[in-house]
């Protein structure tokens, strides 16, 4: 299948991808533009994880505000130079936003999820009443992958991405990580709710009528 210009110009917008690579996606997938899709990220993928034992001490922290929710997250890359480059600055924005969207998020990468919240995710699933009568076998791969639902409904990294469902936030850091040429980890971070932790009066209309009544 041919592919145009167009075709190149519109899988570098998704992509980000420089031109030269974006022909040669769309050449080994004869023309496809969703298989190119696929092929640029797994090129970015793997680029990404050859640097990703490198030591990563420099960075940013940045968040933003939306509403009555604020976040703020750590980035590390391996120069102040990169820090200091749109690429990562921008990606900086889009894993803060990611955050303040992502209520339920408490972890960065599944390795951070103590093993004791491993545990009783699995003695919860274990005991639901849809496995009684399952044998053990089956009853154990069932559970093993509803574990595995839930704990990744808790990691940063593993979120769809909210500008790009299509994309986790993990695909987002390595194709940035990709770009840049450096190694660059999402260390940490905090959301943070208007309001949260502070008990709230509960009266009604009727009793704060009375109340002023009374005063």
């Amino acid at each position: 299948m041919a592919f145009t210009a167009k075709d190149v110009k519109e899988l570098r917008e998704k992509t980000g991808a420089g031109m030269m690579d974006c022909k040669k996606a769309l050449t080994e997938n004869n023309g496809d533009l969703e298989a190119a899709v696929d092929y640029l990220r797994q090129k970015g993928l793997a680029a990404a994880a050859k640097k990703a034992t490198r030591v990563a001490a420099e960075g940013l922290i940045g968040g933003v505000v939306e509403g009555a929710v604020g976040a703020l997250v750590e980035v590390n890359c391996e120069t102040d130079f990169v820090a200091r480059g749109d690429i990562f600055q921008s990606l900086l924005k889009d894993v803060s936003m990611q955050v303040a969207a992502c209520p339920n998020v408490e972890y960065v990468s599944i390795d951070e999820i103590p093993e004791d919240v491993v545990e009783k995710e699995k003695q919860i699933e274990m005991g639901r009443d849809d496995l009684s009568g399952k044998p053990e076998q089956i009853k154990e791969k069932i559970v093993e992958g509803r574990i595995a639902k839930r704990l990744n409904e808790l990691v940063l990294l593993s979120q769809p991405y909210i500008k790009d469902s299509s994309l986790t936030v993990e695909d987002l850091v390595k194709q940035a990580a990709a770009k840049i040429g450096e190694n660059i980890k999402v260390r940490r971070f905090t959301r943070y709710t208007l309001g949260e932790g502070i008990e709230k009066n509960q009266m009604d209309f009727a009793e704060e009528v009375a109340s002023m009544q009374t005063n």
